[in-house]
């Protein structure tokens, strides 16, 4: 074992989150701070890509908003992250799903994985 990866497992708080992949639709609750105040706010999308290993891991969440296509990264070890929850499975071949981008209507789709 390397010094990074001691370090990695001694800092790191571990918060038990369900299995996903790419191409999944998942909800995270993420905790957004604004001034004094605080609250929840929910991030539903389709996952595009997971990057990354131990307190280094992130993943990709891409969703519509009003007709135009909004993603952003979550890293895994963020305090901020309340909860993520798997809404459906995809049925994809890839594990970077960055050709959605360029897609509009039904060919953005994504099939269901019977689990």
């Amino acid at each position: 074992m390397d010094a990074i990866s001691f370090v990695h497992e001694q800092v790191s708080k571990k918060k038990e989150f369900p299995a996903f992949r790419a191409g999944d639709t998942i909800v995270v609750d993420y905790l957004i701070t604004e001034g004094e105040k605080s609250r929840i706010q929910q991030f539903r999308g389709d996952v595009i890509q997971i990057k990354g290993e131990g307190l280094t891991k992130t993943f990709t969440v891409r969703k519509m908003s009003n007709g135009v296509g909004v993603e952003r990264i979550f890293p895994m070890s963020s305090p901020s992250i309340d909860n993520i929850s798997v809404v459906k499975h995809g049925k994809v071949r890839r594990s970077r799903l960055f050709y959605l981008r360029d897609r509009v209507g039904k060919k953005a789709r994504i099939k269901e994985r019977r689990v």
